[in-house]
């Protein structure tokens, strides 16, 4: 249940952020979700892709500083109320969320939540004891 993502670390360069999407783009590589975090020199760019494995290799090949990291995908009904019930849930664990990003599916009327969170594994477990959805690798990058 865990998908990873790639991280790339950016200088806050004119450019920058095309290059990285024309690579991914130049090797057929998809992105299904992104979230940049910058400060005034840097950012951090995380992605998920459809092909991670690739996406690492091609990026790390083009000079750029790669690493990658293993998120849970939570599929959440598009409704008020819908992502407080699962940060309830991982809250009554005391299971910390260092950063989460999300996009909304249409033809699910579902968002999809990504969640970085410090006890991978006991939050996959107990969101799964809840009913709440957890998408797999292939579920994701096929998106």
């Amino acid at each position: 249940m865990k998908v990873k993502q790639i991280s790339v670390f950016l200088e806050n360069k004119y450019g920058r952020l095309a290059q990285v999407t024309r690579v991914l783009g130049g090797n057929d590589i998809n992105i299904r979700a992104l979230s940049i975090a910058d400060t005034t020199d840097f950012g951090i760019l995380r992605l998920i892709v459809s092909n991670p494995d690739e996406a690492y290799r091609v990026l790390k090949e083009s000079g750029f500083t790669v690493s990658t990291t293993d998120v849970i995908a939570v599929e959440i009904k598009d409704e008020p109320g819908g992502l407080a019930g699962v940060l309830e849930i991982l809250q009554q664990e005391n299971i910390n969320i260092e950063y989460l990003y999300a996009f909304l599916q249409k033809a699910t009327n579902a968002a999809l939540v990504v969640f970085r969170v410090e006890q991978l594994s006991e939050a996959v477990e107990v969101l799964q004891k809840n009913n709440v959805s957890i998408l797999t690798e292939s579920q994701v990058y096929s998106l």
